[in-house]
C-alpha cells in the first residue's frame, strides 16, 4: 500500500490543497477587504455613514455567514460550472471557498479596523487628510498587525473548508481522506491526511505570527 505511488498522490494532492487555500484566500481577500472597509465607513459612526448601505452589506454578510459551507457547495455549483466549466476539481473547488471566505473576512477586516485608535482618525481628520487617504495610511496602516493575523486565521479556516469539498470531489487532501479512508476502509492513508493538514495549518499559523510580531512597531 505505502508504495511511490501512494506516497506522490499524497504529496501531489497536499500541493493541490495549499493552491486551493491560498488561490482562494487571495480571491476572497479582493472582495473581503473592499467590503470588511465599506462596512467600518458606512457603520453609524463611521466615516460616511449610510444606514442604507450598512444594513444592507450587514445582512448579505451574515446570509453567506449563515450557511454551512457544505450546502454552499452544492448551491453555488451552478455557478461554479458556469465560471469554470465543471462542478468538480481544485479549480472549481475556489469558486465556492471564496464565496464563503468572502463574508468571514469582511468580518476580520471590520474588527481589526474598528480597534484602531479613534484619536489618530481624528487628527488625521483634523490635518484635512481625504476618505481614501484616512483609509490607506491610517486605518489599514495602523492596522495592519490585527489584519495579518485575521488573514492567518483566515487561512486556517479555507483550509478546513478545502478538505470539506472532498466529499464532492473537489481535489485535495480532503478527497483523498474521503475516497481512500471513508469509502475504502483505509484508515491509515486518511490519518496520514489528517496529519499533513494539521502541519499545513501549523505552518501557516507560525508564518502569519512571525510576520504579525515583525509588523507589530509594539514588538520593536
Amino acid at each position: 500500500m505505502w508504495n511511490s505511488e501512494t506516497i506522490l498522490m499524497l504529496a501531489e494532492n497536499t500541493g493541490i490543497t495549499l493552491y486551493m487555500t491560498l488561490l482562494s484566500t487571495l480571491m476572497a481577500y479582493v472582495l473581503g477587504l473592499p467590503l470588511g472597509i465599506a462596512l467600518v465607513v458606512t457603520a453609524k459612526d463611521g466615516l460616511r455613514p449610510n444606514a442604507v448601505v450598512y444594513k444592507t452589506l450587514d445582512v448579505i454578510v451574515n446570509i453567506i455567514r449563515s450557511v454551512p459551507f457544505l450546502i454552499l457547495l452544492i448551491l453555488v455549483i451552478p455557478l461554479t460550472r458556469l465560471i469554470v466549466g465543471r462542478s468538480y476539481g481544485a479549480a472549481a473547488t475556489v469558486v465556492p471557498l471564496v464565496i464563503a471566505a468572502a463574508p468571514f473576512i469582511a468580518r476580520l477586516v471590520e474588527s481589526s479596523l474598528l480597534e484602531v485608535d479613534k484619536g489618530v482618525i481624528e487628527a488625521a481628520q483634523s490635518m484635512g487628510a481625504g476618505l481614501g487617504t484616512i483609509i490607506v495610511k491610517v486605518l489599514l496602516a495602523e492596522a495592519r498587525t490585527s489584519l495579518i493575523v485575521g488573514a492567518t486565521i483566515a487561512l486556517g479556516t479555507i483550509l478546513g473548508y478545502s478538505a470539506m469539498a472532498g466529499v464532492v470531489g473537489g481535489g485535495g487532501l480532503g478527497d483523498i481522506a474521503i475516497r481512500y479512508g471513508y469509502y475504502r476502509y483505509e484508515s491509515d492513508i486518511m490519518w496520514v491526511t489528517v496529519i499533513l493538514l494539521v502541519l499545513l495549518v501549523q505552518i501557516l499559523q507560525v508564518i502569519g505570527t512571525r510576520i504579525s510580531r515583525k509588523l507589530d512597531k509594539r514588538s520593536r
